[in-house]
């Protein structure tokens, strides 16, 4: 009686594992067919994350290209701020050769020009010298116009200049904003991708134990089929031999610089050099310039004397220079006066030798507070070293 319950519970053991088999099945399918889901859509994600990253870099040299537009466009504009100067010191020299002509016409009245007429040798001599006074008179006015004319057209290039390189600014700041817009879409897509590999690895595991899970329960199912299988036939021969009349019993069981010529006086005692004429290494420490003055490092403030007495011709700021001035002390040398904090005279005044024009600062391209001062003999920047 206890063999057949034995046998019984063995085969409703191998029943409820056959049973198991197929949601066993039935789950590893849906975890695999996940996994496929997901790695479809990491796919796909990494689709999309290279074609930013494509977009990413196309942005990336447009940026490069605009900067370099930019820096290219700011040296035209240097070039034109320097032809503007040179511009309006041409118009101050003209101006002022007029005003002595007039000056000494006003204090000896006509009498050089009527000696001039009276000297004539004939009607033709007369008219002649006549016509020569006038060309005089006309050639100021025509030249001084010329000078005027010469102004205005240099500062509108210049103008048309900072137009176009806003232009150029506005455009690198829109492919910045689209180069952050981008590089945050890449970020968003590194993380998706990071959490489909986490989700990926996460039904991997599960498909692993799922697997496992399946092959120990066929393994349990096989093996309490086998021992059903053996109770059976142990119980079909104890059944067998007891039937026969044979006897006894049994059991069984499952298994510091030179000075120069001194025409020009320190125009900030104050400070000390940072910055000779001539090559070095650019503010950054990023490749090389020509660098075309002397740098005076003071504090913020320090006052700027005028190397020499002239005319002020230009004050203006820019984004190099910032804050700046011009003096033209006549026979082709000029000064110029750059960074400053604070300009005391403005374009027409006369200047005398040491008067405080302006104060040291750190306006425009600069890394801090000084004084770069320039020396110009004809238009053209030369080493201060050699006039101080």
């Amino acid at each position: 009686m206890q063999g057949k319950r034995f046998v019984s519970i063995l085969l409703i053991l191998t029943l409820v594992f056959g049973m198991t088999i197929p949601v066993q099945a039935s789950s590893i399918e849906e975890t695999k067919k996940k996994g496929e889901a997901l790695e479809a859509q990491k796919s796909t994600a990494e689709a999309e994350k290279k074609a930013l990253a494509d977009q990413l870099n196309k942005l990336i040299a447009e940026m490069d290209e605009t900067t370099a537009k930019i820096t290219a466009k700011q040296e035209e504009i240097a070039v034109k701020e320097d032809e503007l100067i040179q511009a309006q010191i041409d118009e101050n020299n003209q101006y002022e050769s007029m005003k002595k002509r007039i000056k000494y016409m006003y204090e000896n009245g006509n009498t050089q020009f009527i000696e001039i007429l009276f000297s004539s040798k004939s009607i033709g001599d007369f008219l002649n010298n006549a016509e020569y006074i006038t060309q005089i008179s006309e050639y100021d006015r025509d030249m001084l116009d010329e000078f005027k004319a010469t102004v205005k057209r240099v500062d509108e290039q210049k103008t048309a200049l900072e137009g176009e390189k806003a232009e150029l600014e506005t455009l690198q700041v829109q492919l910045q904003e689209k180069q952050d817009e981008v590089s945050a879409l890449l970020e968003e897509k590194a993380e998706q991708i990071s959490d489909l590999e986490v989700a990926i690895g996460e039904n991997a595991a599960k498909l692993k134990a799922l697997q496992e899970e399946a092959a120990r329960q066929q393994r349990m199912r096989e093996e309490a089929a086998a021992a059903a299988a053996a109770a059976a036939a142990a119980q079909k021969n104890a059944s067998s031999g007891s039937s026969g009349g044979s006897s006894g019993g049994g059991t069984a069981g499952p298994s510091v610089a030179p000075s120069g010529n001194g025409a020009l006086s320190n125009p900030c005692p104050s400070a000390y050099i940072s910055s000779e004429f001539g090559g070095r290494s650019s503010p950054g420490g990023i490749g090389s310039t020509n660098h075309k003055g002397r740098d005076y490092a003071a504090g913020t403030g320090s006052p700027i004397y005028a190397a020499a007495s002239g005319t002020v011709t230009t004050v203006a700021y820019n984004g190099a220079r910032g804050n700046y001035l011009v003096i033209n002390h006549g026979n082709g040398l000029s000064t110029v006066y750059q960074h400053c904090s604070e300009i005391y005279v403005g374009s027409g005044q006369s200047v005398s030798v040491g008067q405080n024009i302006a104060a040291v600062g750190s306006t425009g391209a600069s890394t801090g507070p000084h004084l770069h001062f320039e020396v110009w003999v004809n238009g053209t920047p030369v080493d201060p070293r050699n006039y101080l």
